[in-house]
C-alpha cells in the first residue's frame, strides 16, 4: 500500500510539472520568441490600409476577387471559398468525375474571361485549388494571362500592369523551394492605389 501511495504521489507531481511546462512555460517561450524575432508573421502577416487601422487581409491567406479590374486568385476548396476555418483540399482524386467536370468548366470560364482561344493552354493553378484551399499566390504565367483583361478594365497600358506584376512577383521559398509566385492581394491593392 505504501508503494501505491508513493507511486500515486509521484504520478500526480509529474503530471502537474508537465502541465505547467507543456501548457504554460513552453507556449509562453514560443510566443515571446515569435513576437521578438518575427512579430509580423506571428501576428498573421496582416495587410492594413494607409491609415494602419483597417485590416484588408493577410499576405498568407488567399481571398476571392470579383470584377475584370482585379486579378483572380486560385479556386478554393475551403468551405464556401477561402474560409480559413474550413481549410483543406477537396480530396477529389484524378479519377473523380466531379473534379474532371469542375476543371473543364473552370478552363472554359478562364479562357472566356481572359479572351483566350480554345487551343490556348491554361495554367494548372488557374483551375485547381491548392492543398489548403487558401493559397494567396498565383503563378507568374497565370498573372501574365490575366494582365490584358485587367489593363483593359482599368484603362492602363499593358506594360504598366506587367511592370506591377513583376514588382509583386516573389521568388521561390528560401530561394530554391517551388516556383516564383504573385501574391494576389498585394498585387490588387497596388493596382487600387494607382491614381
Amino acid at each position: 500500500m505504501k508503494t501505491l501511495i508513493a507511486d500515486l504521489r509521484t504520478s500526480i507531481i509529474a503530471t502537474l510539472v508537465l502541465a505547467v511546462v507543456c501548457c504554460g512555460v513552453y507556449p509562453l517561450a514560443v510566443y515571446l520568441a515569435a513576437q521578438l524575432c518575427f512579430p509580423r508573421q506571428a501576428n498573421g502577416s496582416l495587410i492594413t490600409d494607409a491609415s494602419g487601422t483597417n485590416v484588408l487581409g493577410s499576405a498568407l491567406l488567399g481571398q476571392p476577387f470579383a470584377g475584370d479590374k482585379y486579378f483572380n486568385s486560385r479556386p478554393s476548396a475551403a468551405g464556401t471559398g477561402y474560409d480559413a476555418t474550413a481549410s483543406g483540399g477537396s480530396n477529389l482524386g484524378p479519377t473523380s468525375q466531379k473534379l474532371h467536370d469542375a476543371i473543364k468548366d473552370r478552363v472554359a470560364d478562364y479562357r472566356k474571361k481572359n479572351g483566350l482561344k480554345e487551343s490556348d493552354p491554361v495554367p494548372a493553378d488557374a483551375v485547381t485549388a491548392s492543398g489548403s484551399g487558401l493559397d494567396p499566390h498565383i503563378s507568374v504565367r497565370n498573372a501574365e494571362l490575366q494582365s490584358p483583361r485587367v489593363a483593359r478594365a482599368r484603362g492602363l497600358p499593358p506594360e504598366k500592369i506587367g511592370e506591377i506584376v513583376r514588382q509583386y512577383t516573389e521568388g521561390p521559398g528560401l530561394g530554391l523551394l517551388g516556383e516564383p509566385g504573385v501574391n494576389v492581394l498585394k498585387l490588387n491593392l497596388a493596382l487600387d492605389s494607382l491614381k
